[in-house]
């Protein structure tokens, strides 16, 4: 908040995985509470169904049900359009997060990077590279 404040920036967007819904919604309320304007657009934006990339029904996570295509670049084009002037990430997968920054016409920050594993804490693979993940160090 006080980055966007720094910028003189009062129209904020958030840009989130589908998996992170809730942390996005609270994240809206802190930023809405403390007198910010926020566009939130979550990845499944458009509803694109997966066969329409020629996907095959048995290749997804649930054959024979609908399943539409995450849309980072979709995500940055509404956000423009809203005239966000600062868009932060929540938990965008590796390759979108790098797509919706290539299109946001704002500046983009991360306030969580996606990692299932740990949390969506990948910091802690590094904190436990001595340890737990010790293997990740053999290579």
């Amino acid at each position: 908040m006080s980055f966007a404040r720094r910028l003189d920036v009062s129209k904020l967007g958030i840009a989130n995985c589908i998996g992170l819904m809730r942390e996005a919604r609270l994240l809206q309320e802190i930023l809405e509470a403390n007198g910010f304007e926020v566009y939130s657009v979550c990845c499944k934006v458009g509803s694109i169904p997966k066969e329409e990339i020629g996907l095959a029904d048995e290749e997804k996570i649930r054959p024979g049900q609908f399943e539409a295509l995450c849309n980072p670049i979709g995500q940055a084009k509404l956000l423009n359009e809203a005239g966000t002037g600062l868009n932060i990430v929540v938990g965008l997968c590796v390759g979108h997060d790098s797509l919706f920054f290539r299109h946001s016409e704002a500046p983009v920050t991360v306030l969580v990077a996606k990692d299932r594993v740990t949390g969506h804490n990948p910091a802690a693979a590094l904190y436990t590279s001595h340890s737990y993940y010790s293997r990740l160090r053999e290579g």
